[in-house]
């Protein structure tokens, strides 16, 4: 018989069933309705999450039961026809060996309240139930605990508060069977070579203003950021791929983010998205609240608290009736103005009444199956007879209540007994509450600052001056290397060890080279190859350090001051002047990365050139050494100006080329001469004079300009000033002084070119960046 899918009613919303209509309908989920797909065969083909082979299995009522009894725990699902093809895939009967993964992440933040405890074990276990095949990852987000500022940021007692918060669901009658729990400062640092490229990659596919749309998942507002909080979206999107998740089972709070990993998935080609099914976000017992808090007791029930507790806060909850009217008047929000991300509602079904006893007793008290519910003397099978008699008054305000108490006190009454009898647990949650009163009491003046620490580890030299290889270029420029080496130059006098510090992973996150990773190292192999060319002899004492290699050396401790720079700082610090919503949000990240590695390094100095972003950057690294990292030497941050290689001043950068603007690393030596022919360089004019400026920067310290008697005869020029004064004033004529300027080019170009042809890895680096620069080429013109 010919299978589809059709629609059957659940408490909260319409799901997927199969029958015999002939076609697909996707409800529920508020998003544009994809095309209907006719689901005309016997066998559903779907492909194998490991393998992508297609394989093909019989539908059957074992498989539709898993497919409605999971989707029955979502308010929303983003895609129900997504999950059944994985249900057939690896569900039930598909001979996969590992089956599908679903994952919620928390943060050990505090104690559990209800919705975490009783309603997460409820949705776990029916995601679990035997013979779905299926795993329930736990993402013990302790490392999403210090960005969000939990705790103090202390990560120690972060950790203390997840394992109580697996205890309480030992004891709720979660089954463990098909559960585990992973923790994310454990499994990120074992495998960092895997997560933080992932990361990275993430972050260079969206912009600010799409990160900034995940605010709510964090409690946050769009204009309240931290930089850190910017972080948390990016990673928690990289959880969905390194878990290796199916489906994301979040609230429907954390949709945002979990439609980020969907829409990743475009922009990096995999096919496979994971699907979201969110489950309802419980109403806080106060009138307007809209989700639980757990920095307001009375506002939830938590799962260690006393009959007496539940007695109380219900008794006391909001617990309406008949349906508010909400007056707008002229400080309404107008339709057309956008709504703050933080401030949308977490509520995806309408409900004018927002009942937050009647929210409880429809999801938790009816969640499990063939539940009832009791009050004023009659037991009920079905939620909706109970609202209605409610609100016809059959069962009173009192009545109702009661009745709940008694239901709630009844489902919590294990987990007491097991924080009263187990001295694990009870030794736990004494801890948390100790938490609790003591508050984030800890100065940032008593906190270890935790670093990359490179001098420690014997990777550079104490007390070293640092420079910063720029971020790779679409094409490696003459200019990138002269200005290196102007920087390192700078502290020769001081005698201090010389640190070249190549940001590579910054390179990736910023979509340089397209993030290419053969690429970015072949830029900086073609850097190096051309800098030793221009000067061995400073290069032979310069110690070159990988950014990717530093941190992976430590990559916990490094990723953690990375994160305590971002808290200490706001997003907008980071942003500075020349940064946008619109930008790539990688340029964020790798600031945030820049203040670290500084950290790591340790160094006596650092040079910066004269760029906006280098200004901002060195203002940034400036205040955290003086607002944060007090016992610390700040090193000196140095601005080295260096002089501009352009060839032609050309304002529109449509216009700017390599034929004729500049010099790049691969210029065959006759480019000296056909681009310095082609160089600016009008009579009298020394504000922009090309041929001085490369000719005293590459030529020997004494320039002999070459001229035949009746012209005046060779002139030597000794510094810059001196050859600008004789052509200003009308004593070099501009034949004279590009002739020069070209033998000098023609000269460095040789050096260069022969450099990097005795080098074998320089010359497989050069092949490795012509093929990309190939590439990139033919995908522009698609």
């Amino acid at each position: 018989m010919s299978t589809s899918l059709g629609i059957v009613k659940t408490q909260r919303f319409s799901v997927l069933e199969i029958g015999a209509a002939g076609k697909a309908k996707v409800v529920a989920a508020p998003v544009k309705a994809k095309k209907e797909k006719k689901d005309s065969t016997k066998n559903v083909k779907a492909q194998s999450g490991a393998g992508g082979s297609e394989i093909q299995c019989e539908w059957t009522t074992d498989k539709q039961d898993d497919l409605s009894r999971i989707l029955s725990i979502g308010e929303e699902c983003i895609a129900p026809e997504e999950l059944k093809a994985l249900i057939t895939a690896k569900g039930r009967g598909s001979g996969h060996e590992q089956g599908f993964n679903l994952y919620d992440g928390f943060e050990p933040s505090g104690r559990m309240h209800i919705a975490q405890g009783v309603f997460k074990a409820m949705n776990v276990n029916k995601c679990t139930s035997e013979g779905t095949n299926s795993t329930f990852i736990f993402w013990v987000a302790d490392w999403f605990a210090l960005m969000n500022d939990k705790m103090g940021g202390d990560l120690v007692k972060i950790k203390i508060v997840g394992e109580y918060l697996i205890e309480v669901w030992k004891a709720a009658g979660m089954n463990l069977d098909h559960v585990v729990f992973k923790w994310a400062s454990d499994e990120i640092t074992n495998k960092a070579d895997v997560y933080w490229p992932t990361m990275l990659d993430v972050a260079r596919s969206f912009n600010i203003t799409r990160i900034k749309k995940c605010c709510q998942i964090m409690g946050r507002l769009e204009g309240n950021l931290s930089s850190a909080q910017v972080l948390y979206p990016l990673m928690q999107c990289t959880d969905v791929f390194f878990l290796k998740a199916d489906i994301c089972q979040l609230g429907v709070d954390q949709r945002k983010v979990n439609m980020l990993a969907r829409e990743y998935c475009v922009a990096a080609g995999i096919k496979r998205k994971p699907v979201i099914l969110s489950h309802h976000m419980l109403y806080g017992l106060m009138a307007g609240q809209e989700k639980m808090s757990k920095s307001n007791s009375d506002s939830a029930i938590f799962m260690e608290d006393s009959a007496v507790d539940v007695e109380r806060k219900i008794l006391a909850a909001y617990c309406p009736s008949k349906e508010e009217k909400v007056e707008t008047g002229q400080n309404s929000l107008d339709a057309s103005q956008e709504i703050d991300a933080g401030k949308e509602s977490m509520q995806l079904t309408k409900d004018t009444l927002k009942n937050p006893c009647l929210d409880y007793i429809q999801n938790i008290i009816f969640s499990p199956p063939d539940a009832t519910f009791t009050a004023n003397g009659i037991t009920y099978t079905k939620f909706e007879k109970v609202k209605e008699d409610f609100l016809c008054g059959v069962i009173s305000e009192d009545q109702l209540k009661k009745g709940l108490i008694l239901e709630l006190n009844e489902l919590l009454e294990p987990v007491r007994n097991h924080f009263n009898t187990n001295e694990r647990a009870k030794e736990l949650l004494a801890k948390v509450q100790q938490f609790k009163e003591e508050g984030n009491t800890t100065s940032n003046a008593d906190k270890k600052v935790r670093r990359l620490n490179l001098v420690a580890t014997g990777k550079v030299k104490p007390d070293c001056h640092a420079v910063f290889a720029p971020l790779p270029s679409a094409k490696p420029r003459l200019q990138e290397a002269f200005d290196t080496l102007t920087q390192l130059k700078s502290a020769q006098e001081n005698k201090c060890p010389l640190v070249l510090f190549l940001p590579d992973w910054t390179a990736r996150v910023c979509n340089k080279c397209n993030a290419d990773i053969k690429a970015i190292d072949a830029f900086y192999t073609v850097l190096i190859a051309a800098m030793k060319a221009l000067n061995s002899e400073l290069m032979h004492n310069v110690d070159v350090i990988k950014q990717s290699d530093a941190i992976l050396s430590d990559p916990s401790n490094y990723w953690i001051s990375v994160i305590n720079v971002g808290r200490h700082f706001m997003l907008n610090d980071i942003m500075g002047i020349n940064v946008k919503d619109a930008d790539g949000v990688g340029v964020v990240i790798g600031r945030l990365m820049k203040i670290a590695d500084v950290m790591g390094l340790d160094p006596s100095s650092v040079s910066f050139n004269s760029t906006d972003d280098a200004s901002i950057e060195k203002g940034l690294i400036s205040r955290f050494y003086e607002e944060v990292l007090t016992k610390m030497s700040k090193p000196e941050l140095r601005t080295d100006a260096v002089a501009s290689f352009l060839l032609q001043e050309r304002e529109s950068e449509a216009h700017r080329t390599e034929h004729d603007e500049y010099y790049v690393l691969d210029d065959p030596k006759v480019h000296g001469k056909s681009k310095m022919k082609k160089a600016f360089c009008e009579p009298g004019n020394i504000k922009f004079c090309p041929p001085i400026v490369l000719s005293m920067a590459l030529g020997p310290p004494e320039v002999v300009i070459k001229r035949s008697a009746e012209n005046g005869g060779d002139v030597t020029c000794r510094s810059q000033l001196e050859m600008e004064t004789i052509f200003e004033n009308g004593a070099l004529h501009p034949g004279d002084l590009k002739a020069t300027a070209c033998a000098i080019m023609v000269e460095v170009l040789e050096k260069v070119s022969k450099s990097m042809k005795e080098d074998k890895v320089a010359t497989k680096a050069a092949k490795t960046f012509k093929a990309f620069e190939k590439k990139m080429s033919k995908k522009k013109k698609k």
